[in-house]
């Protein structure tokens, strides 16, 4: 049982990396084009983030540094800038062949770096975008964010329209926003997708079984993308990344990371935020554990090799 996690942990390793890599590396007379749009798609995607204050000097992937990336899910609709409810810090050493990932709670209390305050860490978004999370969570774990991926939440639905649907295991039977889930193997559309990420008070890991369910949505959007032969389908997806991903990774980063990178998924480290939730002034708040955070920040720059 333990095996068959750590596999689809590996699985789920560079999401975004690995989605745009499947409309790059096809064969055939659609290669050139799919490598073209690929760039261009990247290009336009990109938001410069800078060094952060706890690096001496800017990582070189092409020196195989060990790297820190930090996934953020976003709510963004009509309307609503929404808030970064998923939140995923990685570190990647290609020289010690090991990837360490910590999910932080969307409720976790914590002080909003720029805003003065203690609040939700997953409002640090909604107060000042992608800059105020990084920093935020660079605050938390106390480590540096060297790479950001943002995935607006609400293109789990034109992703896996675009494909004609995916396949996911649910753990549990579960009914939410209109849509039932059976337990076991099943076929979601869109709309389905996009509820089955979000339910997270029926699950009884609560935020932490909501993220492993987001998980296993990119999983079967990878495993379904890999399929794709249509150029249309190509065109589509491209479109749906353009509108809904930002990172500050170029394309020579990527590709950096694809071939350099590889060994690191050979060990996969997961770590867990310890705590209990607690509420102040009637809002329901996450409390980590402090000794516990205070020993993942240790593993973490250990894997960074930073050493204090």
């Amino acid at each position: 049982m333990r095996a068959e996690k750590r596999k689809k942990k590996r699985k789920v390793l560079f999401i975004i990396l690995t989605i745009i890599g499947l409309f790059v590396l096809c064969t055939g007379g659609y290669a050139y084009y799919l490598w073209n749009k690929a760039a261009s798609t990247v290009a336009s995607i990109h938001e410069d983030l800078g060094k952060s204050g706890k690096r001496d000097k800017q990582v070189d992937v092409n020196s195989k540094d060990p790297i820190a990336v930090l996934i953020m899910g976003v709510d963004e609709r009509k309307g609503d800038k929404g808030r970064a409810d998923s939140l995923i810090y990685m570190t990647v050493n290609p020289k010690t062949n090991t990837t360490e990932m910590v999910s932080i709670p969307r409720d976790t209390y914590t002080k909003i770096v720029g805003k003065g305050k203690m609040d939700k860490i997953n409002h640090s978004y909604a107060y000042g975008g992608t800059q105020m999370t990084v920093d935020t969570v660079e605050n938390f774990l106390d480590v540096p964010v060297d790479y950001f991926v943002k995935v607006n939440m609400e293109s789990f639905k034109d992703i896996v329209d675009t494909l004609g649907g995916i396949t996911v295991n649910s753990t549990f039977a579960f009914s939410y926003d209109g849509h039932s889930f059976s337990k076991g193997e099943i076929t979601l559309n869109g709309e389905e997708a996009l509820a089955y990420t979000r339910m997270r008070k029926q699950d009884p890991k609560g935020d932490f079984g909501r993220q492993e369910r987001q998980r296993q949505v990119i999983e079967g959007i990878i495993k379904k993308g890999a399929n794709i032969s249509s150029v249309t389908k190509f065109g589509d997806m491209f479109e749906v990344i353009e509108n809904n991903v930002k990172t500050n990774l170029t394309f020579d980063d990527m590709w950096d990371i694809q071939s350099n990178y590889k060994s690191a998924r050979n060990k996969v480290v997961q770590h867990q935020l310890k705590g209990e939730g607690t509420k102040i002034n009637g809002i329901y708040y996450y409390k980590v554990d402090e000794s516990d955070r205070a020993s993942i920040s240790n593993e973490l720059k250990e894997s960074l090799a930073l050493h204090n």
